[in-house]
């Protein structure tokens, strides 16, 4: 995206735009690309075919290395109590049902019986789940996040992942938002503070490097 000279100087005089040391147990976590959100004629969704396509030659290569793949996605009860104040700020997320197609991982990326669907409630991944927990007991030190939304749970995950510990690459292609405005200003501020983004070939290649 293109960032107007005040802002980046800004961000240079705070030292920002470092770059992570990644580690050599890597995990891939796919952050709600479950239909709700990949099927433009949901109420939530957009297309993401580009983003979901991309993701999918990394879950391909993870696979390939034998490293874990991971999907999250939001899901509440009939009752929709567990879903907080959630739909206070989007009342179209009552879709999201358990037990519905709303919350099915996108068929494109061909999840697989053991490859873990962690449901949550919230936006970050790791907020109120044992995400956190299956990654250590699996002594992963590095994640890839691909997914949705950029600005949302994207956002909300890459954060907390990095103050669990967790480096974490963002390959560019292989997350999506509704909007462009929001997708690049947070890929740039997230780049900036608290992941790496990067392609989604850079990505491959870290996988490769550790076969």
């Amino acid at each position: 995206m293109s960032v107007d000279p005040a802002t980046l100087a800004a961000y240079e005089r705070a030292q920002l735009v470092q770059t992570l040391t990644l580690g050599t147990r890597p995990a891939l976590l796919v952050v709600d690309f479950s239909r709700g959100f990949t099927d433009p004629a949901s109420p939530l969704g957009a297309d993401m075919t580009a983003a979901v396509t991309a993701t999918r030659r990394v879950v391909e290569v993870t696979r390939e290395q034998g490293r874990p793949v991971l999907y999250t996605t939001v899901a509440f009860s009939s009752h929709l109590r567990d879903a907080g104040i959630w739909l206070q700020k989007s009342p179209a997320a009552a879709d999201l049902l358990l037990g519905s197609e709303a919350v099915e991982i996108d068929p494109r990326l061909d999840p697989r019986d053991d490859e873990p669907v962690i449901v949550k409630k919230g936006a970050s991944a790791l907020f109120g789940t044992n995400l956190g927990s299956i990654l250590v007991a699996q002594r992963v030190d590095t994640v890839i996040l691909c997914g949705a939304t950029t600005s949302g749970c994207v956002r909300a995950t890459v954060i907390d992942l990095f103050q669990q510990g967790f480096p974490t690459l963002v390959p560019r292609d292989c997350v999506a938002d509704r909007a462009d405005g929001p997708h690049e200003a947070n890929l740039f501020d997230i780049h900036a503070k608290y992941a790496d983004v990067v392609g989604s070939d850079d990505a491959i290649r870290y996988l490769r490097s550790l076969a």
